[in-house]
């Protein structure tokens, strides 16, 4: 896509006030997959050279907003932890090429805050915090799961920055399970649930992703029954939350959503047991 009303890309690494008109740059894929008239001037983060996926000594695991998905796929294969099996399979949600798979970002997918972004998937599932640096210079932290508020929406400023997404390490000890549920059979995803089992306290997340317009995230202190875990869900999600377009209705997404939910329940359960 020609980004015709686009007069100047601005090396984001040399500081200049923000104006309207101004867009963040990472990989690009969806600022030239369709017009964007409002954009005047980009501001290209890719130079920034930071580290696309840096351990800490306290076992969190940071993702670079430009970190691609290719990079955090190839990082995720040495990545000795409980949790390393869900990075894959959340790399492999994506309704993708190679060459969006070697220029998409993490922090594109989340700052887009598409119902069916598979990193939304994945950082909320893991309990991720998001690292957002204002104009001003000052900076603040926020749940993934609190991120991203709607379809599309995202609760970022004017010229916010989303800098990194940093995973704890007791999410990354823990055992996952994944669904996901799709139209077609390499389509975008229309129900994606993803389970995760704390060794410590042998508490028990769940979180739904593409069948509702924003990340749902649930927290058990034990494993839940099937009936409490369906009505957990049904709490949490009100009727017009049930995302709704040409990959599936809502009332399809919400069934998936209870049948492959109550699967990673029996899942976990298993796991649990033995």
């Amino acid at each position: 896509m020609d980004l015709n009303t686009v007069v100047e890309i601005r090396d984001a690494g040399r500081p200049a006030p923000w104006r309207p008109g101004d867009a963040w740059l990472g990989g690009g894929t969806y600022l030239f997959s369709e017009p964007q008239p409002q954009l005047r001037r980009l501001v290209d983060l890719s130079r920034m050279g930071w580290t696309p996926v840096q351990r800490h000594p306290d076992g969190s695991l940071e993702l670079a907003a430009t970190c691609t998905i290719a990079e955090l796929s190839r990082c995720a294969r040495d990545l000795i932890t409980p949790a390393a099996p869900l990075f894959e399979q959340c790399c492999r949600a994506f309704l993708a090429s190679f060459k969006i798979w070697n220029m998409a970002t993490i922090g594109g997918n989340l700052c887009n805050g598409l119902p069916a972004g598979p990193m939304i998937s994945l950082t909320a599932a893991l309990d991720g915090e998001c690292l957002l640096i204002a104009q001003d210079g000052s900076r603040r932290r926020i749940r993934v799961a609190d991120f991203v508020v709607g379809a599309g929406r995202k609760d970022l400023a004017e010229g916010e920055l989303l800098r990194s997404v940093t995973l704890p390490a007791r999410a990354l000890a823990c055992r996952t399970a994944f669904r996901q549920a799709s139209l077609y059979g390499l389509g975008r995803s229309a129900a994606l649930v993803i389970g995760t089992l704390d060794p410590v306290d042998h508490s028990v997340a769940l979180t739904v992703t593409a069948a509702t317009i924003r990340p749902v995230r649930l927290w058990f202190p034990l494993a839940p029954t099937a009936g409490a875990l369906r009505a957990a869900i049904d709490a949490a999600v009100a009727d017009g939350e049930w995302f709704d377009d040409i990959h599936g209705l809502p009332e399809w997404r919400r069934h998936m959503t209870f049948r492959m939910a109550e699967e990673i329940r029996r899942e976990l359960v298993e796991e649990e047991w033995r």
